[in-house]
């Protein structure tokens, strides 16, 4: 089980005092990846131009361009909640930037009031995360959006 309250206090520490977006979510992006279990991708897509374009992440090369709308990243931006998918084959879209991957969570940015991006991260185990895991992630992303332009 992950220790969200840990992860937190990490991304906290890290973000403490840098100013810049970029390298608060290429930190934010290593964090996940070393620390969370059976996942294969973690990362970030930004909102710009209409377009979800891809941001720093850690993981094998990913999509460069989602639709607002598209695949699990896309209706996330849509919606503007996170949504967890247990098994991504059986989602309707879904976009499959890593044959590997069996399982998502993706949970919106917000910066000004505005969405600013998405937090995205895929396993390759079916039904790996969790409401847990959505309440954590929702919890890290709100530190992060602390420091996002």
């Amino acid at each position: 089980m992950t220790d969200y309250q840990l992860l937190a206090a990490q991304l906290e520490a890290l973000t403490d005092g840098v100013d810049d977006a970029i390298s608060n979510m290429a930190n934010a992006a290593a964090l996940l990846y070393m620390s969370l279990d059976n996942i294969n991708w973690a990362g970030f897509y930004l909102l710009k131009d209409g377009l979800l374009k891809l941001g720093p992440f850690m993981g094998k090369p990913a999509c460069v361009r989602i639709g607002i709308g598209e695949g699990v990243c896309g209706t996330a931006a849509e919606r503007d909640e996170t949504v967890v998918v247990p098994d991504v084959h059986a989602f309707p879209g879904h976009i499959a930037c890593d044959a590997a991957s069996a399982s998502e969570i993706v949970v919106p940015l917000h910066a000004d009031g505005k969405l600013f991006g998405v937090l995205d991260i895929d396993s390759p185990v079916k039904n790996r995360f969790s409401p847990d895991d959505a309440a954590g992630l929702e919890c890290f992303a709100a530190i992060l959006e602390r420091v996002l332009p």
